[in-house]
C-alpha cells in the first residue's frame, strides 16, 4: 500500500476542480492506494508539508459532483518557480522528505505550461535519484496555449463564457440608432485562443465580433482604424474582440510588472483601442474588459469541459499507477470534429515544459482581422452541453472547504 498527492498551480477555471476529482476518484478504484493528498497552494504546499486527507473531504458521490462544477482552486493555488536540482537541491529534499514522511509514490499536478516545468524538473530529479515517485501533468488553461495536446480542461468554459457575454454586448449595443463602436478586451497574453473563439456566434447567424484582432499577427492602428470604418459602413454597431496580448505602438509594455515566471502582466490594450478611435472617428465608443470574470464562471460553463477534465484526471492516475509512466503530461488527440471524439494519451513533459501553442496563422484570413471557418469547426465541440447546476437560495452552491 502506498499514498498518492495532487496539487493545482496557475490561474483558476471553471474545470480545474473537475480534474482534482478524476484523480481522486481514479485513486479511489486503485486498491493499492491508501491514502489521497491534496497540497495546498500548489508545490509550495509540498514543499511545506502543507496536505490534506481528501478521504476526509470528499466523503460521498454528491460531494464529487457538488466540487466537479465548483470553479476555481479548491486547494489553492501558487506562482512557484522550481529552480534546477543542480541549483537548489535544498528545494528537491524538502519535496522528498514529504513525499517520503507520507509514503507518496505518485504525483499529479494540475496546471498550464509553468507548472509543467515543475512536473519536468521533479521528474529528472527523481530519475537521477533514482527514486521510483512518478510525476505526472495534468493540463488546464483558459488560454489554450500548451503544446502537445488538442486543448486544454478550461478552454472550453473560458470560450463559451466569452461568447455568451459577447452576444449580450451585442444585444445592448444595438438598442440606440446612433453609430458606436465597442471594443472588447479578452485574456490571452501571446496565444490568442480565447479571443479567436468568439467567432462561434457565427454558428447562430451572429455577424459580430465584426474583428478579430490576435497577438499572433502583427497589429497595424492605422489599419485598425480603417477596418473600423469599412464596417460602419455596414453594421451600426460595430464590435471588435481583441486580445490582451496584442502589441501596437501605443501599446508597448516595456515598464510592465511581471510574474514569476517572467511574463508580462498584461491589460489595457482596449482602452486604448477605445481612445484612438474616440480621437480619429469621433463616434460612440467604449471598451470593456472581460477581466477575472472569463476565468472560471461556471454558470455558464461546458459540460464538454467539465466531463473530459474529470475524464483526463482520472485516466493520470491509471497512467501512472497501471502504467507506471512519469515525466509525461495527459493529453487531448482530437480524431474527428463531427462527430466529436478525442481520446487521452501521454506526451513527453519535454516537449511541454515552457513552450507555447500558438494560434494557428492559416486560420486567420488575409486581412488579418479575423479567423476562418477551420477555427470555428475548432471551437464548437468544446463549448457543447451545460451541467447540471445546483442551487440554493437562488445562488449556484459551490464545494467550499472552508464553511
Amino acid at each position: 500500500m502506498f499514498n498518492i498527492a495532487v496539487a493545482q498551480s496557475g490561474g483558476p477555471t471553471a474545470a480545474i476542480n473537475a480534474s482534482l476529482t478524476g484523480v481522486f476518484s481514479g485513486a479511489e478504484l486503485c486498491p493499492d492506494i491508501d491514502e489521497i493528498y491534496g497540497a495546498e497552494n500548489g508545490i509550495e504546499g509540498i514543499l511545506n508539508d502543507r496536505l490534506l486527507n481528501l478521504r476526509n473531504i470528499l466523503m460521498d458521490e454528491h460531494d464529487k459532483e457538488l466540487l466537479m462544477k465548483t470553479p476555481s482552486t479548491i486547494l489553492g493555488s501558487c506562482r512557484f518557480k522550481l529552480k534546477d536540482f543542480e541549483q537548489d537541491e535544498e528545494s528537491y529534499l524538502k519535496i522528498l522528505d514529504t513525499f517520503n514522511k507520507h509514503n507518496i509514490k505518485a504525483f499529479f499536478y494540475i496546471g498550464g505550461n509553468d507548472s509543467m516545468d515543475t512536473v519536468m524538473k521533479l521528474d529528472r530529479y527523481f530519475t537521477a535519484q533514482g527514486i521510483d515517485i512518478k510525476v505526472i501533468g495534468v493540463p488546464k488553461t483558459i488560454d489554450n496555449d500548451v503544446t502537445e495536446t488538442d486543448h486544454t480542461p478550461g478552454f472550453g468554459s473560458a470560450a463559451k463564457y466569452v461568447a455568451t457575454s459577447l452576444q449580450e454586448i451585442i444585444r445592448d449595443c444595438r438598442v440606440y440608432s446612433i453609430p458606436s463602436v465597442t471594443i472588447v478586451e479578452i485574456m490571452g497574453r501571446d496565444a490568442g485562443w480565447l479571443a479567436a473563439s468568439s467567432c462561434v456566434l457565427r454558428a447562430n447567424g451572429e455577424p459580430a465580433p465584426h474583428m478579430i484582432y490576435l497577438p499572433e499577427n502583427d497589429f497595424s492602428p492605422e489599419k485598425f482604424l480603417e477596418d473600423v470604418k469599412q464596417a460602419q459602413l455596414r453594421y451600426k454597431a460595430v464590435i471588435v474582440a481583441v486580445s490582451e496580448g496584442v502589441k501596437c505602438d501605443f501599446a508597448t509594455d516595456d515598464d510592465a510588472a511581471v510574474d514569476a515566471f517572467g511574463h508580462v502582466m498584461l491589460g489595457g490594450i482596449g482602452k486604448k483601442l477605445e481612445k484612438f478611435v474616440a480621437a480619429n472617428i469621433g463616434c460612440k465608443v467604449r471598451s470593456i474588459e472581460l477581466n477575472v470574470m472569463q476565468r472560471c464562471s461556471s454558470h455558464i460553463a461546458s459540460l464538454t469541459d467539465i466531463t473530459e477534465a474529470e475524464r483526463i484526471g482520472r485516466e493520470a492516475v491509471a497512467a501512472a499507477i497501471e502504467r507506471g509512466e512519469s515525466g509525461v503530461m495527459m493529453s487531448f488527440k482530437r480524431i474527428s470534429n463531427n462527430p466529436y471524439r478525442c481520446e487521452i494519451v501521454t506526451a513527453d513533459i519535454s516537449k511541454i515544459a515552457n513552450q507555447e501553442k500558438k494560434f494557428p496563422k492559416e486560420w486567420i484570413n488575409p486581412e488579418g482581422n479575423n479567423v476562418t471557418i477551420d477555427a470555428l469547426n475548432y471551437f464548437l465541440p468544446l463549448i457543447q452541453g451545460e451541467p447540471v447546476i445546483e442551487y440554493r437560495n437562488g445562488i449556484p452552491v459551490h464545494f467550499r472547504l472552508n464553511q
